[in-house]
This record gives C-alpha cells, sequence and structure tokens, in this order.
C-alpha cells in the first residue's frame, strides 16, 4: 500500500484551472519531484499536501488516515520553504529547537535530539550561531534539520536551492539527498530545475498546465519522454517533425532530411502515416570527419561550434535541418566551421513520440 496517496486532486482560481483532476500515490521512503516551468501546478499541488490550500475535489490519504480536511500543523509533515524562513533572533539551535516545543520534550531529551539534527545536516558546533551570522547554504541546512526535528511521517521541500548560488545548490542537493536515504523519509521536493530533479529523485512528475505529462524514474523520463513537451522540457535535444513510414521496422520519415531513420523495434501503437516529433540527444550521435564515414551515415556541415567545457557542442546542418552533437576535447579538434562531416544516428539514440502539439 502507498505511503501518500492523493485522488482526483483538482484546484481553480476562479475561471483560472491551477490543477486538472490529478492522481499520484508514493512509496514509504521514495524522493519524488514534482517538476515543471512556472505556472505548471506544482506548487500548488505541493501546498495542497501540506495543508496551506485546500483542494476543491479529491482526497488525500497518508499511511491510511484521510487528511484531506486536517490542518496543517496536524498532517504530520515537515517543510522546507524556498526562502530559509529562519528567526533572526533565535540561535540555529533555538531554531531548530523551536518545532519541538509542542512535543513537550523534556530539556535534556530535546538537546539531545537538536545534536543528533546538527550531526546530520554536518554542521556541528554551529548551534550557537545566529542567521545573521551563516551562509545560505547554511541557513537551508538548518531549515531541513528543523523540518526534520519532529520526525514528520513526509518531508516537502519547495524549491529549496533556486535562492542559492551554483556551487552551493550542487552540494546541498547532493546533502539533501543523503540526509532523506539515511533518514528514510518520504519526500516530495518541488524544483523547476531538469538537472536537478534527475540527479536527486527516485521518481519525477513532470507537470505542464496543471496536468501531470509524465511520471517516471529520472532515466525513463530522459530515454522515453511520453509527449513532445517533455522531450523539450527535459534536457538538450534536436527535434524534428516527421512521420512514421513502417511501424513494424520502426522507420520514420523525416522530409528534408533526405536519409532514412529508423528506432530499431517496431513503432507499437502507430499506423503508417501517422505524425510524430523524432528527437536527438546531443550525446547520444556520432560526428566525424569525412575520413571517419560509414556506410548509412549522412553528409553534413559543421556551422557552429560552442565550447561547453567537458564537451564541444557542434551544430551541423543536414539537409533542411540542423542537428547537434556533443563532441569530447580531442574529436571536436578534428573539425572546424564549414568543414563537412559524416553523422552516424544510432537507432537507439531515434527518440520518438506522437505529435499532440
Amino acid at each position: 500500500m502507498s505511503e501518500l496517496h492523493l485522488s482526483n486532486i483538482t484546484k481553480t482560481y476562479g475561471a483560472s484551472v491551477a490543477l486538472h483532476p490529478l492522481d499520484l500515490s508514493l512509496e514509504r521512503g521514495e524522493l519524488v519531484t514534482l517538476l515543471g516551468p512556472s505556472g505548471c501546478g506544482k506548487t500548488t499541488l505541493l501546498r495542497i499536501v501540506a495543508g496551506f490550500l485546500a483542494p476543491d475535489t479529491g482526497k488525500i490519504v497518508l499511511g491510511g488516515r484521510d487528511l484531506t480536511r486536517t490542518p496543517a500543523r496536524q498532517r504530520d509533515m515537515g517543510m522546507v520553504f524556498q526562502a530559509y524562513s529562519l528567526f533572526p533572533n533565535l540561535t540555529a539551535s533555538e531554531n531548530v529547537d523551536f518545532g519541538l516545543d509542542v512535543r513537550r520534550l523534556g530539556a535534556d531529551e530535546k538537546k539531545q535530539r537538536v545534536n543528533e539534527l546538527f550531526e546530520l545536516i554536518g554542521l556541528p558546533g554551529l548551534q550557537g550561531r545566529y542567521p545573521a551570522q551563516l551562509s545560505g547554504g547554511q541557513q537551508q541546512r538548518i531549515a531541513l534539520a528543523r523540518a526534520l526535528a519532529i520526525r514528520p511521517q513526509v518531508l516537502l521541500l519547495d524549491e529549496p536551492l533556486s535562492a542559492l548560488d551554483a556551487q552551493v545548490r550542487l552540494s546541498l542537493r547532493d546533502e539533501i539527498r543523503r540526509v532523506q536515504q539515511e533518514t528514510g523519509i518520504t519526500t516530495i521536493f518541488v524544483t523547476h530545475d531538469q538537472e536537478e530533479a534527475l540527479a536527486i529523485s527516485d521518481r519525477v512528475v513532470v507537470m505542464d498546465k496543471g496536468l501531470i505529462a509524465q511520471v517516471g524514474t529520472p532515466a525513463e523520463i530522459y530515454r522515453q519522454p511520453a509527449t513532445p513537451f517533455v522531450a523539450e522540457f527535459i534536457g538538450s535535444s534536436s527535434g524534428l517533425s516527421g512521420q512514421v513510414s513502417d511501424p513494424a521496422s520502426g522507420a520514420v520519415h523525416v522530409p528534408g532530411l533526405n536519409a532514412p531513420m529508423t528506432v530499431g523495434r517496431p513503432l507499437t501503437g502507430f499506423v503508417a502515416g501517422d505524425p510524430v516529433r523524432i528527437y536527438l540527444r546531443p550525446e547520444e550521435l556520432r560526428l566525424t570527419d569525412t575520413a571517419g564515414r560509414l556506410p548509412g551515415d549522412l553528409d553534413v556541415l559543421v556551422r557552429q561550434m560552442r565550447f561547453m567545457g567537458a564537451v564541444t557542442r557542434v551544430s551541423v546542418g543536414a539537409g533542411e535541418h540542423e542537428l547537434d552533437i556533443d563532441l569530447q576535447g580531442a574529436q571536436a579538434e578534428r573539425l572546424h566551421l564549414g568543414a563537412a562531416a559524416a553523422l552516424s544516428i544510432p537507432p537507439q539514440a531515434v527518440h520518438v513520440v506522437r505529435d499532440t502539439r
């Protein structure tokens, strides 16, 4: 049985629909990320789970208990916000201790719990500092410890990293995952950052315009997008419009590409002539100078080269289309702007989605 189950949840603001009917279940100890652009409904859904907003319809069940009309303070959930939300007049220890007051613990028991949490978040010895004496990353760790202090059944995180610098974000992202796995707490994490969602999650819920577009593991979301929106929102890709030419063999036709393309497996559920979107991930394509050309490669021209640190992104003209390919250092050095090159598109690099746009 699921730890947390949401069924038929909806929310409107006047004539504006924030959430269309949706269902979602979380297993115990799972970290699920709500991912999508601004206005997609992810924060609205989180606030409904927390009890800060009431759904228009639907039910929220946690561990077999119906929480739909239960006040937020009685839901046994901890929450971390985008802003650190620490009390500036209280020390770090007192901020963490604040949530324990309602549990009526003895002084020694509270002190022990606070010290445990400071060890857990990697900030032992900073209990006596005030928020103004802490960095942004340290303040957000204190906010995390405060949310965990009462040993909640569910942890909710609303874009907790978005106010931090890039390097601090990466470090704290990994720290949140470590803490979540060590405690085994069921967690909902909200973000608009695709890389963040892929790196931290057991499953990702991609949302678009108040709807759930796809739910899956990070690998499933990235490699098997269910809709054009998911394919274009997650990661980088070159998108092409085409039609299914032979569903049995997985062949698709892209006008203006001047070459056949196949996914190497049957396109189940499609018939010949169905409109599709074809997505090619830049790291899955192979590009060489013409000396390395293999049978079936496309003849292309190098139009642009952008150094991006670990890789160089090369844009090539392929018929009427422009495609991006990521190359490691030595591979890119053999090419230059305007050079003729050979492009290989392996079947596993061809991701086909029904064109619903």
